[in-house]
This record gives C-alpha cells, sequence and structure tokens, in this order.
C-alpha cells in the first residue's frame, strides 16, 4: 500500500462524502457520522477535514444551487477524485487483509 498520509477522521469523511454523493456537503455529513457511530460530529470539524483532503487532491468541490434552505445560500458540493477512491481502495485492502488473518477464536473473546 502506498502511504497515503490519510487519518482516521480523514478516512471516515471521505467515505461519508462517497456514500452522500453528489449531494456531500459539511451538515450532512456531519449528520451521517453522527447516524453511524453514536458520536457528536462539528461541522467545523468536517469543514478542516474536507479542506485538508482537497488540498491532498482526494476530493474535488463545486458551489451547488442557492437554496431557501438555507436562506438563499449556497452549498460546497465535494466529490471523490479518482486520487481520493484510489486511497479509499488501498485502505479497505489493508484492512480486509488484516481481518482476514484474525483467527476466529480470538474473535469470539472479544464479546
Amino acid at each position: 500500500m502506498r502511504r497515503s498520509d490519510l487519518g482516521e477522521f480523514e478516512e471516515v469523511v471521505l467515505l461519508a462524502v462517497a456514500v452522500l454523493s453528489p449531494k456531500s456537503y459539511s451538515v450532512v455529513i456531519a449528520e451521517e457520522l453522527e447516524r453511524e457511530t453514536g458520536q457528536t460530529v462539528s461541522t467545523g470539524a468536517v469543514h478542516a477535514a474536507l479542506q485538508r483532503l482537497e488540498q491532498k487532491g482526494y476530493l474535488t468541490s463545486h458551489l451547488g444551487d442557492a437554496t431557501a434552505e438555507r436562506g438563499g445560500r449556497r452549498k460546497r458540493l465535494f466529490a471523490v477524485t479518482a486520487l481520493g477512491g484510489r486511497v479509499l481502495s488501498d485502505v479497505h485492502s489493508v484492512r480486509n487483509r488484516l481481518w482476514e488473518r484474525i483467527v476466529p477464536q480470538t474473535i469470539l473473546t472479544w464479546s
């Protein structure tokens, strides 16, 4: 695996963008992560991660149309780039290979 410089929070934010695309913006990403993790996730933390991921070339963004729900303001919508998709695939493969090597009896002792 190529070293991706992808932090754990950045990884889940990148995954959420992929899941929510093409309607991925910071508020719905934070809501999705809260729903999936059961933890409070601030939109500020998500916004900072989105900026880092875009700087690394893993995401692109553009301004969507103005909406009445946001008082006429436009949302910044994010999408995963080919590089971001490749990094996610690499991380997924590493995790799967490690999980497959755990002896089943070990997993039973955790529960």
